[in-house]
């Protein structure tokens, strides 16, 4: 017998299973919700019925009493509904926001920066605003409409008829709502995170764009993108609202047909006249749920299609597993046929690069521009898998490292150097909550930035601002190249660690890389200038991604200068003694 098709489980199904009690504690609730809805109905019935032709105020306050009693028992079940729903809106973010955040930060990694940058947050925020909205409540409520039609075809079959057939229509309007919606949402999100990125872009590059009077142009793309936005919007906008309004008309409408039928059969005495408000009152009650439902399904186009990005995102990017705590490597970096193919890219960049490091090595890269120097320095501290090859610390290649644990024996200055809103001393000690500040200064003063630190306003307690926008350039790179050294990592990968600093500055980074070197660490410079490498004894020259020499640093740069240096002149010496060339 075949066994049967496994069911692929999702992270967020699971997330939302964890809320299985309080799910069944809503489908209760709304059980005595839409019972307790009746009470409208069956007190306009005895009203009419009862209480009229007797004349008998104490029933009508005895049945006032009642009502009012069940109205704010009823009100109160709802308030607790909507509280529940929030609860479990706000349970989904607390499982999921870790996770997401992560992905969200390994995404570029593996795909790029084409992805859609903050999507997966928003994504996020989309399905808990639609849990903790009134939106599930009208689902909750849906199932409850036959149980409304029964009750009108109790009252009289003509009037359950007239209810069901405005139902047939109004579930119809939700499915056609459902199919015509669909598309224009999707296009609508699409939009809406091209403007974002242009707006991002824009903003991270203010400078470029004023100093160069892209301003005017880039407004006009902005404009452009914005109206293609809000055309879409629009769109989606218009079919929901005007199917929405076309429902609510609808149900109006119903609402007098029953008011009609009812008084049809109380002229032919087929009913009495307490059925005639109660059964408009019940009906409306049938079809409000479907109302509410096509109210909200723009709402719930936006989270379903957030729910299913999220899952194929979180799909993509599986969790990553417990590893065993590897020794903190102390004796060798190998790099062992390393190939590199950028993230979302096919072409290889680097080709089968292979060396070795000792403990105390420097190594200096250098080579022209898009050679793949930065590549390269990005394969070595495990941003990018290389696509071919392993790098190794003490034999363990990097992926047999937990990423948080890595981490801590690393030091990594890439090309553009970014800090985080936050003290100086939180950006050197990478926001580490048990820092001491004895390690702080110590990786402040090994690269040289301890006196201009003091210098500042509050010293190491000054706020840089997002992306370190309190300092200048020079300043970020060095406080920069001050977290890299923080804990004394065993392996030091510094991208262009002098494309911002001056003579100073250029002698404060060559003392740093000695004394790396001297405590035993491993550090890899990737330079363009002479300065950049006057620390290490070992250079590694790349061309076109592939390696051209590998070695002592004399030595290589003494086989780099025979390749590119011009043959000597000839010299002709004349009869009378002077040199001509």
């Amino acid at each position: 017998m075949p066994a049967a098709p496994l069911v692929r489980r999702s992270e967020l199904g699971d997330a939302l299973r964890t809320c299985r009690k309080a799910f069944i504690g809503l489908g209760v609730i709304s059980c005595m919700i839409n019972v307790l809805y009746l009470t409208g109905s069956l007190f306009m019935l005895e009203v009419y019925d009862r209480v009229l032709p007797s004349r008998s105020v104490p029933t009508l306050i005895g049945l006032a009493i009642l009502a009012a009693g069940m109205y704010f028992f009823q009100g109160i079940l709802d308030l607790i509904r909507g509280r529940i729903l929030g609860r479990i809106g706000t349970a989904l973010d607390e499982a999921l926001n870790r996770r997401v955040f992560d992905t969200m930060v390994r995404l570029p990694l593996i795909v790029g920066n084409r992805n859609e940058g903050l999507q997966p947050l928003r994504d996020l925020d989309n399905v808990r605003s639609f849990l903790s909205g009134a939106g599930p409540g009208a689902f909750f409520d849906l199932p409850w409409l036959p149980f409304y039609l029964a009750i009108c075809f109790v009252f009289h079959v003509l009037i359950g008829l007239t209810a069901l057939i405005g139902a047939i229509i109004l579930v119809s309007l939700t499915v056609v709502t459902e199919y015509m919606s669909r598309q224009p949402a999707r296009e609508a999100t699409g939009l809406a995170a091209r403007r974002n990125d242009l707006a991002t872009s824009s903003r991270r590059n203010a400078e470029v764009v004023v100093a160069m009077g892209m301003s005017g142009r880039l407004t006009s793309r902005w404009i452009d993108a914005n109206q293609n936005y809000l055309a879409g919007n629009q769109r989606a906008s218009d079919i929901t609202g005007g199917l929405g309004a076309i429902a609510k008309v609808l149900r109006m409408t119903l609402q007098s047909a029953v008011l009609a039928v009812g008084a049809y059969l109380v002229i032919n005495q087929q009913a009495t006249a307490g059925v005639i408000i109660a059964s408009s009152i019940l009906s409306a009650r049938a079809l409000a749920p479907v109302d509410l439902a096509i109210a909200h399904w723009k709402s719930f186009v936006a989270a379903r299609q957030s729910w299913h990005r999220l899952n194929r995102l979180l799909e993509q990017l599986p969790p990553r597993a417990e590893q065993m705590l590897l020794q903190p490597p102390s004796s060798r970096l190998a790099v062992e046929a390393v190939s590199i193919v950028p993230p979302g890219d096919q072409k290889l960049i680097v080709q089968d690069v292979s060396f070795a490091l000792e403990a105390g090595h420097g190594l200096g890269i250098i080579g022209p521009s898009g050679s793949g120097k930065s590549s390269l320095a990005r394969a070595l501290v495990g941003v990018w898998q290389p696509f071919r090859g392993k790098v190794r610390l003490d034999g363990a290649a990097l992926d047999q490292w937990a990423g948080d644990v890595l981490g801590r024996h690393i030091g990594y200055l890439p090309q553009d150097v970014e800090l985080f809103a936050g003290t100086v001393a939180q950006n050197i000690s990478r926001f580490d909550p048990d820092a001491n500040s004895g390690g702080i200064i110590a990786a402040a003063k090994e690269a040289g930035v301890h006196q201009l630190i003091i210098k500042m306003r509050d010293g190491y307690d000054t706020q840089i601002g997002e992306q370190g926008t309190a300092l200048s350039a020079g300043q970020a790179q060095r406080v920069a190249l001050a977290r890299a050294l923080y804990g004394d990592p065993f392996l030091i990968v510094l991208d262009e660690p002098n494309s911002n600093l001056d003579t100073e500055g250029d002698e404060a980074l060559t003392r740093a890389v000695r004394g790396a070197r001297e405590r035993g660490a491993i550090v890899v410079v990737v330079a363009h200038r002479p300065v950049g490498i006057e620390a290490v004894d070992q250079l590694l020259v790349l061309k076109d991604g592939r390696m051209q020499a590998f070695g002592p640093k004399e030595t290589v740069l003494g086989q780099v200068l025979q390749r590119v240096a011009p043959p000597s002149p000839i010299k002709i010496v004349s009869e009378g003694g002077v040199a001509k060339s």
